[in-house]
């Protein structure tokens, strides 16, 4: 079966462009073409704007790059499955409000990372120097247009430190919102492709040394929240002109044994969408804060 992506590449010749690809390889969008600007109406809009400008085939085959434009806004829910629940309560040192969050009407969403500091499948993650606890965290993500409709899905993971994070609530932004700490890709699967977008698999698996440290299995159908309610949040009292990408949460959490460090590879599987993989680092590798907009 024959699966579309939006992606964009790095191609030897024409630099980052972004192109649909498909069984038959990757066939160029327009020049002028911008994530930003397609996502700047509504769905109707987005889908006319990738089916009518895909044409020139893309030769040879070229790598890809984070699926976002450098000013894309990246936001992120938490305790959306029952599985990150008891995580969290697990790590911190104040469990009961995450128990309330996960009953309240209200999400959690925090803001998670601009474009431009987000890497692509084969670009390197990072742990910080000053946290014990660190882990990946595969979730579904929800490409949205200006309108709040959602226009597609994509692979992210939310990088974390839960040692951070479990010290103090507070210490958020720091656990989740630093350099390395999200990755997206490999494409964006058009939503208008996925019939039903609770029915989807991930899967995670973290390699050192060349052998399976952890790995976990689970399913969009496990969320707790709906999609659109989780979108509806981030709009409330909020515009997003250029679109937003926004993560769905995970249940797939390794416990307090397993924590990445630099020389790890983490990979992870979206149905539908493909394969996400990323070397880890440290945050203070010199290639990774060479990383400019």
């Amino acid at each position: 079966m024959t699966v579309t992506l939006i992606v964009q590449i790095a191609h030897p010749r024409y630099g980052r462009r972004w192109a649909v690809r498909d069984d038959a390889g990757d066939r160029l969008l327009p020049a002028g073409f911008r994530l930003a600007i397609a996502l700047a109406a509504d769905l109707i809009t987005f889908r006319e704007a990738i089916e009518a400008g895909a044409g020139t085939p893309a030769e040879p085959p070229s790598p890809l790059v984070a699926p976002v434009d450098p000013w894309t806004e990246v936001w992120a829910a938490g305790v959306t499955y029952a599985r990150s629940l008891t995580a969290r309560m697990a790590e911190s040192q104040d469990p009961d409000v995450y128990d309330r969050v996960y009953a309240a009407d209200r999400p959690e969403l925090f803001f998670k990372s601009l474009g431009w500091r987000v890497a692509g499948t084969g670009e390197p993650i990072a742990v910080r120097p000053d946290s014990t606890w660190d882990v990946p965290e595969p979730e579904l993500a929800v490409v949205v247009a200006a309108s709040g409709e959602i226009a597609g899905y994509t692979a992210c993971d939310d990088v974390s430190s839960r040692s951070i994070e479990g010290e103090n609530p507070l210490y958020l932004p720091q656990a989740k919102s630093y350099l390395g700490a999200t990755a997206l890709g490999p494409g964006i699967r058009p939503a208008w492709e996925v019939p039903d977008p609770y029915d989807l698999s991930f899967s995670v698996r973290i390699t050192r040394d060349g052998a399976t440290l952890w790995r976990g299995e689970a399913a969009t159908g496990q969320l707790h929240r709906r999609l659109d309610e989780l979108v509806g949040y981030l709009f409330r009292a909020d515009t997003h002109p250029h679109g937003v990408v926004l993560s769905t949460g995970t249940c797939l959490v390794p416990d307090e044994t397993v924590t990445l460090r630099p020389g790890d590879v983490v990979d992870i599987e979206l149905a539908g969408v493909g394969r996400l993989t990323n070397p880890v680092v440290s945050t203070e590798d010199e290639a990774l804060r060479a990383r400019r907009p």
